[in-house]
């Protein structure tokens, strides 16, 4: 329990200026999930202010996390979410167990896969096919239909795989990758667009150390609630504190605890609000009071720039509550 209890960061690191002004002394060094040619990067590039500074590719998610937590770099830029495979767990693990960082950005990209193999190659002739799990699960149809009988192979990323087809140079060897991928490797691109469904997006996310961005108006917050007993109703418990304010939740994710037994789980809970919103915080308190463990991985701005009704206008009825109960209280003692 002491190990959990050491995950919860404060939130005193919400608008910390002294981190905020010491990168903005110099150029930012970005780790991302690499090698070049990966979705990931393709993300970070739409993001001027990171893609201006020192890119630093990784083989691996933990890999970047751990170098964000090290200082080793500013900032971190990981996938999070694909709208056809849902949340990226090795990330949100991370996030939720191993790291005491925020997340102060989201990215959504537009996701096209291609088959891409040397060079004089038929589609005949693909005998291997190589990506990471997330890709091919995503292109299962196009497989099942076009390559039956072809072997999948695991990589560290679909970039990683257009690479590693490119050394092997085997005929018979095909990437599941981002066009940029096939192109930057010399790989000819066999079939485009094969991912089973359209409008498939990655959501992509930026971690550091401190420095979270203000309340927008249209934000997201991350939290991990550990339950304090597995006993029944402890999930309504939890979620009777976001409804009672008309908090909604874009995700709710049971996970089990890595460093627990079988059976003890924690939910990580994407809410929309930010931590700086008065309902926000006070569901936060709430969730802390009944639980013991609540850890806050950041409040950031959604891509789509969308706020919530119900929220907002809950917002507001809160505010003149508070005024109303205010003004009662100040009437004490006379």
């Amino acid at each position: 329990m002491a190990r959990r209890r050491a995950l919860a960061p404060s939130l005193a690191r919400v608008n910390d200026k002294s981190a905020q002004q010491t990168r903005n002394t110099t150029a930012p060094r970005v780790a991302f999930f690499g090698p070049f040619g990966t979705f990931t990067e393709q993300a970070l590039r739409t993001q001027r202010d990171l893609a201006d500074g020192e890119l630093i590719p990784l083989r691996t998610v933990p890999d970047v996390l751990d170098a964000v937590s090290s200082g080793e770099v500013d900032f971190g830029f990981v996938p999070i979410e694909n709208s056809i495979e849902g949340m990226v767990n090795f990330t949100l693990d991370a996030l939720a167990f191993d790291h005491e960082l925020i997340v102060t950005r989201e990215v959504v990209l537009d996701i096209h896969l291609c088959l891409a193999a040397p060079k004089g190659t038929s589609l005949d002739a693909i005998t291997d096919v190589m990506s990471i799990p997330v890709a091919t699960a995503q292109c299962h149809r196009f497989l099942r239909e076009h390559l039956p009988l072809a072997t999948l192979r695991a990589a560290t990323s679909t970039a990683g795989a257009a690479k590693s087809v490119a050394e092997d140079g085997s005929p018979g060897l095909a990437a599941i990758a981002p066009r940029v991928a096939a192109d930057l490797y010399g790989l000819e691109v066999l079939e485009h667009d094969i991912e089973d469904e359209d409008g498939n997006q990655t959501r992509f996310v930026v971690v550091a150390r401190d420095g979270a961005p203000a309340p927008t108006g249209h934000d997201r917050t991350g939290l991990v609630v550990f339950q304090r007993a597995d006993e029944p109703g402890s999930l309504i418990s939890i979620l009777q504190e976001f409804a009672a304010r008309r908090i909604n939740l874009s995700n709710l994710i049971s996970r089990p605890i890595k460093h627990g037994g079988l059976g003890e789980y924690c939910f990580i809970i994407l809410a929309e609000g930010h931590v700086g919103d008065d309902l926000m915080a006070d569901t936060m308190r709430a969730l802390h009071a009944k639980q013991g463990l609540v850890k806050w991985f950041g409040s950031w701005p959604r891509a789509d720039g969308a706020a919530h009704d119900a929220r907002t206008h809950a917002d507001e009825r809160w505010r003149q509550a508070d005024d109303w109960l205010n003004e009662i209280r100040s009437r004490l003692g006379r």
